[in-house]
C-alpha cells in the first residue's frame, strides 16, 4: 500500500495539471448579424431577416459583423448608435419613397476570417431611399454592393466583406483574457480536428486518458493488497 498511493497521487495529480493547462475555448460563428433601432439609439436583435423586414420610413438598420455566441451577445451589435436624425438628416424626404437609415459595422480585425481584414472605415452609415414595399436587404444593396448570399439566403458579406466564408464556426477566445502581443484572429474551425482549432490534441487527450486508466488500476491493485 505505501508503494502504490503515491503512485496514484502522483498519476491523478498530473491529470489534473493537464487539464487545467488545456485551453477553455466557446464555439461560436462569424457572421452578419441584423438589429432594429430602438428608443435613445439602442440596438435590439431583429425577429426578421433582412430579406423578410419592411422597415417603415424613419427606421434604423444595424449590420454587424462579429464572432458571436448566440443572439442576445451584446457585444456584437453595431458600434455606433441607431440615430436617424444622425445618418438621414441631411437627406430630404422624396415623394413616394422612404428614408432608411443604415449603420454597417464591418466589425474588429481579430473577428475576421484569416487572411481577410475589415474596411478602415467601418462602421459607417448610409441613408437609403427606397420604394415604400423594399425590405431591409433592398435598402442595403442599394447602398453597399456588393453583397452575397449561400444558397439558404443567408447574408454572407456586405460591400464584398469578407471575401470568403458564410456563418461559419469558429473557436471564439476567453473575452475577458488579456490579448497576446502579435496574436492572429481567431482561426475557423470548419469541422477540423481539435488540434487545428486551438483545442487539445488528440496525443493530449488519450495522454490524459491513459493516464487516468493507470492511476485507476493502481487505486484498484491498492485495495487489493489492503484486503
Amino acid at each position: 500500500m505505501r508503494r502504490r498511493l503515491p503512485a496514484v497521487a502522483l498519476a491523478l495529480g498530473f491529470v489534473l495539471a493537464l487539464l487545467a493547462a488545456t485551453p477553455a475555448l466557446a464555439a461560436g460563428y462569424r457572421y452578419w448579424s441584423f438589429w432594429d433601432g430602438a428608443a435613445g439609439g439602442q440596438w435590439s436583435y431583429a425577429t426578421q431577416g433582412p430579406s423578410m423586414a419592411r422597415p417603415a420610413d424613419g427606421a434604423v438598420q444595424g449590420f454587424r459583423f462579429a464572432v458571436s455566441k448566440d443572439a442576445a451577445d451584446q457585444a456584437a451589435q453595431p458600434r455606433a448608435a441607431a440615430d436617424f436624425e444622425a445618418v438621414c438628416g441631411a437627406t430630404a424626404p422624396v415623394a413616394g419613397r422612404k428614408r432608411v437609415a443604415l449603420v454597417i459595422d464591418h466589425g474588429v480585425p481579430q473577428d475576421a476570417p484569416s487572411g481577410d481584414a475589415p474596411p478602415q472605415e467601418s462602421p459607417r452609415t448610409a441613408c437609403a431611399q427606397v420604394p415604400p414595399e423594399a425590405t431591409a436587404a433592398e435598402a442595403l444593396a442599394s447602398v453597399a454592393k456588393p453583397l452575397r448570399y449561400n444558397s439558404a439566403a443567408l447574408l454572407c458579406a456586405i460591400s464584398g466583406y469578407p471575401k470568403l466564408g458564410c456563418g461559419d464556426q469558429v473557436t471564439a477566445p476567453d473575452p475577458n483574457a488579456e490579448p497576446k502581443p502579435g496574436a492572429e484572429p481567431a482561426a475557423e474551425s470548419g469541422g477540423k480536428p481539435a488540434a487545428e482549432d486551438g483545442g487539445p490534441s488528440a496525443g493530449l487527450l488519450a495522454g490524459i486518458a491513459a493516464l487516468a486508466a493507470l492511476a485507476a488500476a493502481a487505486a484498484w491493485q491498492s485495495r487489493r493488497r489492503t484486503r
